[in-house]
């Protein structure tokens, strides 16, 4: 339970899974409080254990802590929405993706695809830890390629806020409304045999 919001009351499970897909979800509350490295080293090792095409693990994080030195340039490339919010998170992650194979310089079709599977289990593993872990797409991507002096063969694809839990009424009041879990589509609108 993140935030103390009970996932029952806005989830409908229709298969058996394990809890953790339907109790995960993405609050802003934060309570500002620095993460330390250790705790960061958590989520980037589950994130290591993704599978990827030939093994290649495609993913970098590059990240800035409340209290560190990088805070107010990783927090200036959000847009003012999620600056209101992400001020309090613990650390600002920003993931990229190597769309190239290191061994021969070829394209690699499932880079954006194998480092989603790694930003799902960093998300999983915040949230095992009772972490808040928000993932963005609302920043200047080109600001962020210069910021951290990405290499021409990363694509930049998220940002993510990650902290301690905070008080809900920190956020706006259009914030406040959609901080709760949100409702999935059905299995039987997502999966198709043979064809759509």
């Amino acid at each position: 339970m993140i935030n103390n919001v009970d996932t029952t009351e806005h989830r409908d499970v229709q298969h058996d899974v394990d809890s953790i897909f339907a109790e995960r979800w993405s609050p802003r509350a934060m309570n500002g409080e620095a993460l330390d490295k250790a705790t960061l080293d958590r989520l980037f090792e589950a994130a290591r254990w993704a599978p990827s095409a030939f093994n290649a693990q495609p993913w970098r994080f590059v990240y800035a802590t409340a209290d560190g030195e990088h805070w107010g340039a990783f927090l200036n490339l959000l847009v003012a929405a999620n600056q209101s919010w992400a001020q309090r998170a613990g650390a600002l992650i920003l993931v990229l993706s190597r769309h190239e194979f290191e061994q021969n310089g070829q394209p690699m079709k499932t880079h954006s695809l194998d480092t989603g599977a790694a930003w799902q289990n960093l998300a999983l593993q915040g949230a095992r830890m009772g972490l808040a872990v928000h993932g963005m797409q609302g920043f200047d991507y080109s600001g962020a390629v210069a910021l951290v002096n990405a290499p021409s063969e990363f694509t930049v694809e998220m940002m993510i806020g990650v902290g301690k839990p905070g008080d809900i009424s920190e956020l706006s009041e259009s914030q406040q409304q959609k901080e709760q879990p949100s409702p999935r589509k059905s299995v039987a609108e997502i999966s198709f045999e043979g064809s759509f």
